[in-house]
């Protein structure tokens, strides 16, 4: 094994494996990836791929040092946000 690890190739980690790093279920890191709050990933052929930077820059992104603190981000929860949300047909014709 090479001493150095920066001549290695970047990690990747396949869903599974990318919310045991996170310590979500599949399927809560799937609805992340559907509703748009989850964190960055690529889509190589039809498999989904996480760079372990970008989980843990997700991750940090929610870090608070206590529970009054705003923090500079927040992660939303898995789910539909209104501001995700396109009008419906009828409105946006106005």
């Amino acid at each position: 094994m090479p001493a150095n690890f920066a001549d290695l190739p970047p990690r990747y980690l396949r869903t599974p494996e990318a919310a045991r790093f996170v310590g979500l279920s599949i399927r809560t890191l799937e609805k992340h990836r559907i509703y748009g709050t989850g964190p960055r990933y690529s889509k190589l052929g039809g498999r989904v791929v996480y760079r372990v930077e970008d989980l843990q820059a997700w991750v940090e992104s929610g870090a608070k040092a206590s529970t009054s603190d705003p923090g500079t981000a927040t992660v939303l929860p898995a789910k539909r946000h209104p501001a995700s949300v396109p009008p419906p047909a009828n409105l946006a014709r106005r």
